[in-house]
């Protein structure tokens, strides 16, 4: 399919604010798609071509070089574009449109041709790595169109700027081949990927089995307001440490094995011991398991601080090394697959009782998550105290009799922590400090998400350390959008984990909330902004708080 077709609908989506005409857009697109383009196309729609939440490694800096090298401008003339236009999609419009002349060889794209080099981004790395980054971006832009070019630059950054998020995606994909958003929906949850699914409605043969080596969208835990409230809400709880590490989802076939996180990004290089662990320590032929990965004190094997295990998470070379540096464990909670067979649909006592048949535990390294199965409300606020004590976050209550519900939050599972649950909100602007502080990002604008959208719900300009701001400020210097004076508007990226004093209702955010004394505890690497808390989750917690506080 040529390309062109692909930015007509993009022009089309970005002209409407309306979901179900946007539905109504992809889903008359994708009839007409072939079997083959489908896939790809669908990603597209999305402003993606990979499953991950991976960096491209294409940061604003570098595309408006690409910018200036594919259509021979001066730099200078590329910058003060970009301040005009504050989008550098539109920026590589405007010199697409006004290049002095047409390309030698100009041929028309098609859609996998620009998937297909946009696809090759991530994994260009080492020496001589931005200059074919460059390359390819800039052959794609050298064939394109006016239009064209704006969509290719937007979809590299990863800033499409036309308003579809998945729930508008999985509803095209049902009303296109007759199926129900949520059998979508569960298909989804089980492949990861929207594309697989379109492809599998076109043909009516949708299937939603589980696949070695295909990371499985993770169930997801509710707050409750109290212990004693989770407890009653089931017939058969179990109460488990919650831990403050990086859940991990473990698939075993024979002697392979591989690392997946929640955001379905591969981390098996990064955990070498854990590999081995599990070739060693689960007695299946095949079996998907799941566990939180901690940062371990060497001699105690008690829980290091998270951001010590980020940097691991992070990090692609030198692996040996971290592995010495920073030794981790790993507490196993659930099996969902094994030999040959999906677990989803069997209740957890019988899941966790197969997850200690078939794991053979190494003492601090690789092990069964502490966990008791009890409605007696003294014994479980004993091991509550016990898992807040070892410098655990709290403990999750789950209901036994449950099955798995992948990607979502259907209340088997209830967190509790401590009043006053941290949040983690995304960075959308900030401002830039005063004196001293001038070269660094001082102010913080946070966002709760609704739907595709990121909602300012407060500032953060106090408790950041000088060793802070000017990491922070490295990181948020390739994300500024737009700035005007101090002010600087950032794309939605980084997570961090807030704390704060209380919420306060207030005009002055879209929220309706804001947030008193927030401070910074970490950033959130592993999460996107996708997995960061809703204005629904602040409501809730607000609600919370009232109660808290009439007791």
């Amino acid at each position: 399919m040529r390309y062109s077709k692909l930015a007509d609908i993009y022009e089309q989506l970005e002209g409407t604010t309306k979901k179900l005409e946007k539905r109504d857009i992809l889903a008359e697109f994708y009839k007409e798609c072939g079997e083959d383009d489908l896939p790809k196309i669908v990603l597209l729609s999305m402003g993606v071509v990979i499953l991950t939440e991976e960096d491209l490694g294409v940061a604003d800096e570098l595309m408006r070089r690409i910018v200036a090298k594919t259509y021979g401008a001066d730099d200078s003339a590329v910058v003060k574009k970009f301040k005009e236009l504050g989008d550098l999609g539109k920026v590589a419009e405007y010199f697409a449109g006004h290049r002095s002349q047409r390309t030698l060889g100009r041929k028309e794209l098609t859609v996998s041709h620009v998937f297909e080099n946009i696809s090759q981004l991530p994994g260009i790395t080492g020496s001589g790595s931005v200059d074919r980054k460059i390359n390819l971006i800039s052959e794609l832009l050298s064939h394109a169109s006016a239009k064209e070019a704006r969509y290719i630059v937007r979809t590299v950054l990863g800033d499409m700027r036309i308003g579809v998020a998945h729930g508008t995606v999985r509803d095209a994909i049902a009303k296109a081949f007759g199926k129900e958003p949520s059998e979508v929906e569960h298909s989804w949850n089980v492949t990861g990927d929207f594309g697989k699914v379109a492809q599998m409605a076109k043909k009516g043969k949708m299937k939603s089995e589980i696949s070695l080596f295909t990371p499985v969208r993770v169930m997801l835990a509710d707050r409750a307001p109290d212990l004693k409230e989770a407890l009653e809400t089931f017939e058969h709880p179990a109460v488990e440490q919650k831990l403050d590490g990086f859940r991990a989802q473990i698939h075993k076939k024979g002697s392979e094995v591989r690392i997946f996180s929640r955001r379905l990004d591969e981390v098996t290089k990064q955990f070498p011991e854990v590999v081995k662990w599990a070739k060693e320590c689960l007695h299946a032929k095949e079996c998907i398991v799941e566990g939180e990965i901690l940062a371990v004190d060497p001699k105690t094997g008690s829980p290091r601080p998270f951001q010590q295990l980020s940097r691991r998470i992070q990090r692609k070379y030198d692996i040996d090394k971290m592995v010495h540096e920073i030794p981790v464990r790993i507490d196993l909670f659930e099996v969902i697959y094994y030999d040959g067979e999906s677990w989803m649909d069997r209740l957890l006592k019988d899941r966790f009782h197969l997850l200690n048949k078939i794991v053979k535990p190494l003492k601090n390294k690789f092990e069964i998550i502490e966990h008791i199965e009890t409605k007696d409300l003294a014994k479980a606020d004993r091991f509550y105290k016990n898992a807040l004590a070892i410098g655990e976050e709290g403990v999750i209550v789950k209901n036994m009799e449950a099955k798995y519900q992948p990607g979502r939050r259907v209340g088997f599972w209830k967190k509790v922590k401590p009043v006053m649950e941290p949040l983690d909100l995304v960075i959308v602007g900030g401002e830039w400090g005063v004196g001293k502080r001038t070269k660094w990002v001082g102010s913080l604008t946070l966002a709760a998400r609704k739907g595709d959208k990121f909602l300012p719900t407060g500032m953060m300009g106090s408790g950041l350390t000088e060793e802070q701001m000017e990491s922070l400020t490295k990181r948020l210097k390739e994300l500024v959008e737009e700035e005007h004076g101090k002010t600087i508007k950032i794309k939605p990226k980084i997570v961090i984990e807030v704390a704060y004093e209380e919420i306060q209702r207030s005009p002055k955010y879209p929220t309706g909330y804001a947030l008193r004394f927030p401070r910074l505890i970490r950033l959130r690497d592993e999460k996107g902004p996708h997995d960061a808390n809703t204005v629904s989750d602040i409501e809730k917690l607000f609600r919370h708080q009232k109660k808290i506080k009439r007791k």
